[in-house]
């Protein structure tokens, strides 16, 4: 998330508190809190999970899988005696430094190391980027084209102040959805679907506003649900998990309990957790499946301090001070990925922007800025240097082997 958009919500948020009684855009009544669990999307008993739940529905889903892998793999006459390798991918938030993600997968191809993933999991400008690498190099020129042609007028239109007061963001997505529509296309949706049926696992993170809830979404099972509002549930979790709260508008959801209609607030995943691997209450070394696990993860944004003086205005420091709370929450993030990887025995691999990355940006998705990004994420994937064992705060305590 840019700086600018920041300070956008900070705008938003002491107008709220100047002026809390204005008209607002009209909403379908939200799900009662005891019933939040109940909600179904379309209907589908595994569209989704709150990571902050009972870890048994997302445990079940990972043994439905295991068991469809091994399905697909008689089906092709394979051996399912001796279990192969499995890899996991996690791709975090990072507005228009998804350009790096992006650059970094299609390097990757190149360098022609790229696994297939088992699963791939992706929060905001992750989530854009989390279907292409789910479907493998077939769709890297698409990842390509929309990580270096990006401009602002694709991604939002801005809306006047008044918007501060009288509606649920200062900028419209509309352009995004477009180009949300473009690529995640039945296309697409169809070859989700039959990944999912061979075991393998597409999971996009938002945060369910109204009730405070980091939701997993399980795109594969949607695909595979062959209802007709898939689809268009699929596009809006995509720019629901991009919405930056206050700067970009929310996405509704609807939803039905018991005959009544009701609609859920979802917004950018990155409001709770900039990147996920798995829900911690899911251990992986606890008795069941044995194999062989790689976790790659990539975070979109550097982890050294961005120093900054500050002028000591209102506005800027709330915006500063909002800066470091996300910039602190992405290397908590990061950290935690980490501890549980090693306590599940899962390798870890993690790519970042370097500090060596100096383009200028004159703005939010400045398209030269995007394409410098493109380029050094492509470099770092192809020369095969973008993948570290240990988060920065950690490789300078760790003691050297002897």
């Amino acid at each position: 998330m840019g700086r600018n958009k920041l300070l956008l919500v900070a705008v938003l948020s002491i107008g709220i508190l100047a002026l809390g009684a204005c008209s607002i855009p009209d909403r379908g009544p939200a799900v009662p809190a005891a019933d939040t669990a109940r909600a179904l999307p379309l209907g589908i008993p595994n569209a989704r999970f709150f990571a902050d739940g009972d870890p048994t529905a997302m445990i079940d889903e990972g043994s439905r899988a295991f068991a469809r892998e091994q399905a697909a793999l008689r089906a092709e006459g394979k051996s399912i005696t001796r279990l192969t390798p499995v890899y996991y991918l996690a791709v975090s938030g990072g507005g228009d430094n998804g350009a790096f993600g992006a650059g970094l997968m299609n390097g990757w191809t190149a360098l022609g190391t790229r696994p297939e993933f088992k699963m791939v999991t992706g929060v905001s400008t992750g989530a854009l980027i989390a279907p292409f690498a789910f479907l493998g190099p077939a769709y890297d020129d698409a990842l390509r084209d929309v990580y270096t042609t990006m401009t602002p007028d694709k991604v939002f239109r801005v809306r006047g102040l008044t918007a501060a007061l009288f509606d649920d963001a200062m900028a419209d997505t509309g352009p995004l959805a477009e180009v949300i529509a473009g690529y995640a296309d039945q296309k697409m949706f169809d070859a989700i679907a039959r990944e999912y049926q061979k075991g393998r696992l597409l999971l996009i993170g938002t945060t369910h506003l109204d009730a405070q809830r980091p939701t997993i979404w399980n795109i594969g099972a949607i695909a595979a649900s062959g209802h007709p509002g898939g689809l268009d549930l699929f596009r809006k979790i995509l720019r629901a998990s991009a919405a930056i709260p206050g700067a970009f508008q929310p996405v509704m959801i609807d939803v039905e309990i018991d005959g009544r209609k009701y609609q859920e607030m979802h917004v950018d995943g990155g409001a709770i957790a900039q990147l996920f691997l798995y829900p911690p209450s899911i251990d992986l070394s606890a008795p069941g499946v044995r194999r062989e696990r790689h976790a790659y993860i990539i975070r979109n944004a550097r982890l050294d301090p961005d120093y900054a003086a500050s002028d000591r205005r209102t506005i800027s420091i709330a915006g500063r001070a909002i800066t470091t709370m996300l910039a602190a929450s992405g290397q908590n993030d990061v950290l935690r990925t980490y501890f549980v990887s090693q306590r599940d025995g899962v390798d870890y691999n993690l790519a970042y922007i370097g500090a060596g990355f100096s383009a200028p940006k004159t703005g939010e998705f400045d398209q030269a800025y995007m394409r410098a990004l493109y380029a050094y994420g492509f470099q770092e994937g192809r020369d095969g240097r973008a993948w570290h064992k240990l988060p920065p705060g950690l490789q300078r305590t760790a003691t050297p082997k002897r």
